[in-house]
């Protein structure tokens, strides 16, 4: 394929295929997401969509990083959900959370979350 204008090669190592969406390929992006599995098999079940996010949007209504708009996603921080698991605390509880816009929850997924967009 010829390298066009905004193009970028996937993110994969050694996969020589552009995407116009930057990142990984198609393909590439299908088995990252099939890898990741679903929300509720990494433990964001009705707890979760019942007490820690309606919790930490109330505690956060506008986003803890930016701190213009309003706050769209529970993030949980500064441990993640693997690390309070790991370490026996209630991962549901919101004093763990902080309320995020999007674009500032997708850039610090991108950036920080292990096997997330750049993992």
């Amino acid at each position: 394929m010829a390298r066009r204008t905004g193009w970028r090669v996937c993110s994969t190592p050694g996969c020589p295929e552009y995407t116009d969406q930057g990142g990984r390929c198609p393909d590439h992006r299908q088995q990252a997401e099939a890898k990741r599995g679903t929300a509720r098999q990494r433990g964001y079940g009705r707890t979760h969509e019942q007490r820690f996010r309606p919790g930490v949007l109330a505690k956060h209504p506008t986003c803890q990083l930016c701190g213009q708009a309003p706050s769209v996603h529970a993030d949980h921080h500064p441990l993640s959900r693997r690390e309070l698991v790991e370490q026996g605390l209630d991962p549901d509880d919101p004093k763990h959370g902080r309320g995020l816009c999007g674009p500032c929850h997708s850039s610090e997924t991108a950036q920080h979350q292990p096997g997330g967009w750049n993992g």
